[in-house]
């Protein structure tokens, strides 16, 4: 049997295809880089493809090719730069399921999310839902699996959230701390997948893949803290909403420069609705009880990588936006100080040639410090940083080789922010 993931290096998606590999099926994974696919799991087969253009069952015929099963473990949390939710959960979805009853696919797995329905509050929950409805509708053999919060040893979306709350010191801010929810491990997940494959018996219906007993969004952060070895906080400080929604808009916005951040306002509109499901007839119907929180926990690693990553990502916004702050104040310094500046380097370099290099090095301090909050440029703004830093650093040397030995130490303070840039370039990589 040949089984196509969508989302193959996904959260959900890799942890399927190796389980699907496991149990020896033939795996071709869909994402958004072959090339990625293959460095995270050769033994599989991957198909490079944006999944938000391929919205007609046309554009899904030719990745179809000797395909038995399809598992849509793709999606998004909301729609930003680099994301169009309404295309990828629902829109290229539906057209899969056309595209799949004309080239006689047999079976298909949705992975879909509890609450998922077509009055829901999130755009990310209405898109799912309609994407279930079309599958409920067709004549091919579907499950509909809801998993709830999924814990992974890999970090993204609700995960990588809760390592990095985790990672406050002393104390612990929350908002909504009182939602409820249940967890799932991925492991269960991917076990769940293969299973209703092999049991014919599970086709048409829909199931909630959640742990028997739900928590406290509070009680999940201190198990999590716990887990990675955090002290026990001196005092859980419970934000007002609005504050928590006001600081979630900051992350949409930042969602509009193309930074997936797992704090958006959709998640906190998916906490207030609580995240639960009933275990019960997934239970009734495999014989099968999914592990609780405490069990998945035990089974996952917990090291000194996951606490610097949970620290790394709490404090990489602000250590962004100080470079960024940098750049941007230093170009505008430049030209509001334009005379001041051109005076300084005239007597080296002659009064046109110190001009043009005062308004060139203001213009593009600014592009760098502009390119460092745009996903897209964000690398290469980090290492333009870096080499602009080390050429002013030499032209200094040369033009006022003085200030090395100013109080203020001008000079000696561009060295820290060239180690902030390398910290970034490092930390910035995303899955």
């Amino acid at each position: 049997m040949r089984v196509l993931v969508l989302g193959g290096y996904g959260l959900i998606g890799l942890e399927v295809c190796r389980e699907l590999l496991r149990q020896r099926f033939a795996v071709a994974g869909l994402a958004r880089s072959a090339r990625r696919g293959y460095s995270l799991l050769p033994q599989a087969e991957w198909i490079g493809a944006d999944i938000s253009t391929l919205t007609g069952p046309k554009d899904w015929a030719p990745h179809l090719s000797g395909i038995d099963v399809v598992v849509n473990a793709s999606g998004a949390l909301q729609s930003g730069a680099r994301d169009n939710l309404a295309a990828v959960q629902r829109d290229a979805i539906c057209a899969l399921i056309k595209a799949c009853e004309q080239e006689r696919v047999s079976s298909f797995i949705q992975i879909s999310a509890p609450g998922a329905e077509l009055d829901a509050d999130t755009e990310f929950l209405r898109t799912k839902a309609e994407a279930d409805q079309a599958l409920r509708a067709s004549s091919l053999k579907w499950v509909i699996l809801k998993p709830g919060l999924v814990i992974s040893p890999s970090s993204y979306g609700g995960t990588s959230l809760l390592r990095m709350l985790t990672a406050f010191p002393y104390v612990q801010p929350l908002v909504l701390p009182e939602a409820r929810i249940q967890t799932v491990g991925v492991y269960d997940v991917a076990r769940a997948v293969v299973r209703c494959l092999t049991d014919p018996e599970l086709a048409g219906r829909d199931y909630d893949l959640v742990e028997p007993a739900g928590h406290t969004l509070q009680q999940i952060v201190l198990a999590f803290r716990s887990w990675l070895g955090f002290s026990e906080p001196a005092r859980v400080i419970n934000l007002p909403v609005p504050f928590g929604f006001a600081i979630a808009r900051l992350a949409d916005f930042a969602g509009a420069l193309g930074w997936r951040s797992p704090l958006r306002t959709t998640a906190l509109k998916v906490l207030e609705g609580h995240v639960t499901g009933d275990p019960e007839p997934w239970r009734r119907d495999t014989g099968f009880t999914l592990k609780s929180l405490t069990e998945t926990l035990a089974d996952l690693p917990s090291t000194l990588q996951e606490r610097l990553y949970a620290r790394i990502k709490l404090v990489f916004p602000l250590l962004l936006l100080m470079l960024s702050l940098f750049w941007i104040v230093s170009g505008v310094i430049g030209f509001w100080q334009y005379d001041a500046a051109v005076s300084v380097a005239d007597e080296v370099l002659g009064r046109s040639l110190a001009s043009i290099s005062v308004l060139a090095g203001s213009a593009i301090d600014l592009l760098i410090g502009a390119g460092l909050l745009v996903n897209r440029t964000f690398r290469q703004a980090c290492f333009a940083s870096i080499a602009m830093s080390l050429f002013y650093l030499a032209a200094g040397s040369i033009v006022t080789p003085d200030l090395w030995l100013d109080p203020l130490g001008p000079f000696v303070k561009v060295i820290p922010a060239i180690g902030l840039a390398l910290v970034l370039a490092a930390a910035g990589e995303e899955r």
